[in-house]
């Protein structure tokens, strides 16, 4: 279970707070304080995870706890729920590691979102010993990587696909055309060019036009050094290897 604090000044948003909490399932409310000093001394008292914390209180700010949690290397999570919407103090909340940032007045929509996100992102990182780039934008950040081979091109195969891929790492971020993948490879020119347009719409390739001595576009590759890992991803994927 997720060990809960509120830290909310207003008693009916607190209660608020607690009645959606509770709706949510692996969570737990240790309790509720009013203040940053009730908070810090619930804090010091009891092992707890998650912070909803409000910004405007009495003599400390939200913001002020945040900032002492963080100076003190205090490991708990914080989600902001507050009326403070400016973007100075949106950011400065997102610099110290608040997970979300919720502007009150709130549906329980949005807030279960923003809960069931953390718990979600809690539980991936407690399995997993070690993450990989893909495991961390998919499981963690939440982007998805991967969508443009979950909607493969009519007419396209992975097989195909994949020995591409291996004759593109060979040339070591050096450009290259479509005419030397298709003379490696006995492809076509006309099929390699659409792969090629494929990997470059997942941005993995840079594609640059160029025009020969009679005018025809000619198309140049190249990949970057930071990308090429990408490929390595796209191998161990489950709806690659099928």
């Amino acid at each position: 279970m997720i060990k809960v604090l509120i830290v909310e000044d207003d008693p009916m948003v607190a209660e608020i707070n607690k009645l959606y909490l509770k709706d949510i399932p692996g969570f737990y409310l240790i309790g509720t304080a009013s203040s940053a000093k009730e908070a810090i001394t619930i804090i010091e008292e009891n092992d707890i995870d998650l912070l909803l914390l409000d910004i405007y209180m009495s003599s400390e700010t939200g913001i002020d706890l945040l900032k002492s949690l963080r100076s003190k290397d205090v490991c708990i999570d914080v989600i902001l729920i507050t009326a403070a919407s400016d973007n100075e103090t949106i950011q400065t909340a997102f610099r110290y590691g608040s997970f979300d940032y919720l502007i009150k007045p709130f549906t329980f929509d949005r807030f279960k979102q923003g809960l069931e996100q953390y718990r979600e992102r809690t539980e991936t990182l407690k399995q997993l010993n070690q993450l990989n780039q893909l495991e961390i934008d998919r499981q963690v950040l939440r982007i998805d990587n991967d969508k443009e081979l979950k909607e493969f091109p009519k007419g396209l195969t992975k097989a195909t696909l994949k020995l591409i891929f291996k004759e593109i790492i060979t040339y070591d971020c050096k450009p290259f055309v479509t005419e030397d993948i298709a003379l490696s490879l006995g492809i076509s020119r006309v099929s390699v060019r659409k792969y090629l347009r494929f990997i470059t719409d997942m941005g993995i390739l840079e594609e640059n036009e160029q025009y020969g001595s009679i005018g025809r576009p000619i198309f140049q590759y190249q990949i970057c050094k930071e990308k090429e890992a990408q490929i390595d991803h796209f191998f161990k994927q489950e709806t690659f290897l099928k």
